[in-house]
């Protein structure tokens, strides 16, 4: 699996990443959206420079102005519920894209064991297209690769790419060894390690609970 880690470069994503762990800032619902949603603009920024662009010609009022343009059809899956605002920051740079949606989360057999649960699913076809699986947290990795096998039916994409805002060392190693050696992942921080639960050290807490608020366990 290819690997695109941004925060290797200290950029303005360094401010955005700051604010999503800082637990006064994360107090403001609106504001962690946002932060994560401009994550996401900036990881399809660079995601899209591995596109395949053809020339095109555009008439401007005075002329013509010749520009190459990404001819790739492009579906942006996210895993409900934390995924939507990663989904908006990748469709404001993807606007012809299609949309999937799936749902998974975690049930627990016991304090610290767990299996992915993965349920609603609405998509279109995936024959041929350039798929973008998008998911805020990259915890063990076992999310993205049940979601994988739960969308095999869909038909074979042309490229995966994974997006994810932050990851844990250990989930990254998970998904080289199971996915496909010509996956993409990319990525806007990774943290070392995961606590006995499963969650990310030092990571930020709960994606979904920060961005819509707290659930009802099942």
């Amino acid at each position: 699996m290819h690997i695109h880690n941004l925060n290797t470069q200290s950029s303005v994503l360094n401010k955005y990443i700051a604010e999503l762990r800082d637990i006064n800032i994360q107090k403001d619902s609106m504001r962690f959206r946002r932060n994560i949603e401009r994550i996401g603009e900036l990881l399809g920024y660079e995601l899209s420079k591995t596109l395949t662009y053809v020339a095109r010609e555009v008439k401007t009022p005075l002329g013509t102005s010749k520009t190459k343009l990404a001819q790739d059809p492009l579906v942006i899956c996210s895993i409900l519920r934390a995924g939507l605002p990663l989904h908006h920051g990748l469709q404001n740079c993807f606007d012809e894209a299609e949309n999937a949606f799936i749902s998974a989360y975690r049930q627990h057999t016991s304090a610290t064991q767990f299996e992915i649960k993965v349920e609603y699913l609405a998509a279109p076809s995936l024959e041929g297209k350039t798929l973008i699986l998008a998911d805020p947290m990259l915890a063990t990795g076992k999310t993205f690769v049940n979601v994988l096998e739960a969308i095999k039916h869909l038909g074979t994409p042309k490229k995966v790419h994974l997006v994810s805002v932050i990851g844990a060392q250990p989930g990254i190693d998970f998904l080289n060894r199971e996915l496909p050696v010509d996956y993409t992942l990319w990525i806007a921080t990774v943290d070392p390690e995961l606590d006995a639960h499963g969650y990310i050290v030092p990571g930020l807490g709960d994606a979904g609970d920060l961005s819509f608020g707290s659930k009802m366990q099942g």
